[in-house]
This record gives C-alpha cells, sequence and structure tokens, in this order.
C-alpha cells in the first residue's frame, strides 16, 4: 500500500512571464501545496521564474522541471540551486535533464553523448551542493578546485528528468528523485509509467542506493475535473510508486490552459488536497 501522492499544479510556458506570481499567489491562496514549472528555451528560464514565485509566496513548494544540462554550467547551477536553498530552505525542487535536443541544437548547444553530459553534471552538481572543492575534468564537465561559499542547508533533493531506459537508470543511481513527463491523462495507458518506475528501482538496487527517493509524474487533467476525480486520479498513480503529480490543466480541445482554468485547477487540487487530509 502506497502512501497518496502530493498534488502541485503546472503552469506551463505558455503563460507571459508576468502572469506567473498572480497565478502562484491565487495557488498558495487556494491551498496548493506545490507549484511546478519548466526552463523553457526560448521562453521563460527556470532559476529566475522561480525566485520570482518564491518570492510572492511564502509556503508553496516549488519544483523546476527541469533545467536543461547542456545550456548550463554545472558552477553556475549549483551557485543558483545553493542560493534559493538558502533564500527559500526546504521549498525549492530543482531537477535537471537532456532538454529538448532539437532545441540544444538550436542553441548551438547539443552534446555529442547528452547520457555523459547529464551524468557528470549531476556527479558534480551533487558534490558542490554537499560542500565539496571539486576539481574534474571530464569530456564536459571541467572545474579547478569550486567550492561553493554559501552551501544550502537543508541541501535541496536533487530530481533527474528521463523518459529512456539509460536515462532513468542514471535518475536512479545519481537522483534522489526523476521527473518523468509525457502526455499521461486519466484516459492514458499507464504502462508506461510502470516500466519507467521498474527501470529507476533495478538500477537504483543494483546501484546499492539507499534512502527515500521521490518520482514526480507530469499529468494532464481538465480544468473543470472534479476534487473526486483528481483524488482518483493520483490514487492510481500512487499505487504505481509515484510520490508527486503535478497537474497540467487542459482545455476541451485537450490544450494547456492559458486563462482561469488553471486556477479553476488549483482550487480543485486544494480541495481534494484537503480531502484527503479529513
Amino acid at each position: 500500500m502506497h502512501a497518496a501522492p502530493a498534488l502541485g499544479l503546472i503552469i506551463p510556458p505558455d503563460q507571459p512571464p508576468e502572469r506567473f506570481m498572480p497565478v502562484a499567489r491565487a495557488a498558495e491562496q487556494a491551498g496548493v501545496d506545490e507549484l511546478w514549472l519548466w526552463e523553457d528555451c526560448f521562453g521563460q528560464s527556470g532559476t529566475s521564474t522561480a525566485a520570482a514565485v518564491l518570492a510572492a509566496t511564502e509556503r508553496i513548494r516549488v519544483g523546476i522541471g527541469l533545467m536543461p544540462v547542456p545550456l548550463r554550467n554545472v558552477a553556475l547551477t549549483a551557485m543558483e540551486i545553493a542560493t534559493l536553498a538558502r533564500m527559500f530552505p526546504g521549498r525549492l525542487l530543482p531537477g535537471i535533464g537532456h532538454g529538448v535536443l532539437e532545441w540544444m541544437a538550436q542553441a548551438g548547444v547539443r552534446a555529442e553523448s547528452p547520457l555523459t553530459l547529464l551524468a557528470e553534471q549531476a556527479t558534480a552538481l551533487r558534490r558542490l551542493l554537499a560542500g565539496d572543492e571539486l576539481s574534474v575534468e571530464g569530456r564536459y564537465v571541467r572545474l579547478d578546485g569550486v567550492r561553493l561559499r554559501w552551501l544550502p542547508d537543508p541541501v535541496p533533493p536533487l530530481l533527474i528528468g528521463g523518459g529512456r531506459p539509460k536515462t532513468l537508470a542514471l535518475a536512479g543511481e545519481l537522483g534522489d528523485g526523476v521527473i518523468l513527463a509525457g502526455d499521461l491523462t486519466p484516459d492514458a495507458d499507464r504502462a508506461v509509467t510502470r516500466a519507467a518506475i521498474e527501470v529507476v528501482r533495478d538500477a537504483r538496487a543494483a546501484a546499492g542506493a539507499r534512502g527515500a527517493f521521490d518520482v514526480v509524474q507530469f499529468a494532464g487533467i481538465r480544468s473543470d475535473a472534479t476534487a473526486d476525480e483528481v483524488t482518483s486520479f493520483a490514487a492510481a498513480l500512487g499505487e504505481l510508486g509515484v510520490t508527486s503529480v503535478p497537474l497540467l490543466a487542459l482545455g476541451t480541445d485537450g490544450e494547456p490552459e492559458v486563462g482561469d482554468g488553471i486556477l479553476r485547477l488549483a482550487a480543485t487540487i486544494a480541495e481534494a488536497a484537503g480531502q484527503r487530509a479529513r
């Protein structure tokens, strides 16, 4: 029997940046526990948006799912995560991943071996956030005596996004959690989620990894869904081992909502969470 997963609201990059803070405040006021955004190429950056949302709210946890590692020097990513984690302790949920490879090519940063790049960045990021002085000469990550001046306390969990088996295994070996994206909806086949979690679990067991591990499954649901529908959907994912379900508000056409539908879903998520707590 699995515990009920946390429920969150996704603010999609279809929203203009100035819309994020009012939506975040409204979501927190409604009682939503987690707010998720992502670093969308040529749209919003992840850490600057997260910083603004964290500053505009008081308690809601903010996830970045995810920051594409080809765009980022790992020392800068560590500095940004540490800064936000110190300013807003316990409220940041940072995620890293490959990013959309076509977009990485557009930006001129596509790696010949995305998996090697992600492994090197994840390893270095964990060590920097733990306070190590790091000198490495990898294929992509090269650091000479780098140490963070201001360490986060507590250190936020490092989430790694993945979909293919090798990346999922990497997330299991090196991460504190995995982010599963995709177009999952209440009517969709959940076999992909089940298979992904099995790959992650097998990799963790093979690596001898211990401790808590988060499984974040991004999903979409109609903006007019009821609290019971949200609860039932989340419970079904929880039975698979999912620990957090950030939800994207979908319109009648199946596309992400860009208006008041997001706020309607925020209220419904809070209602569903409240029902479970009673």
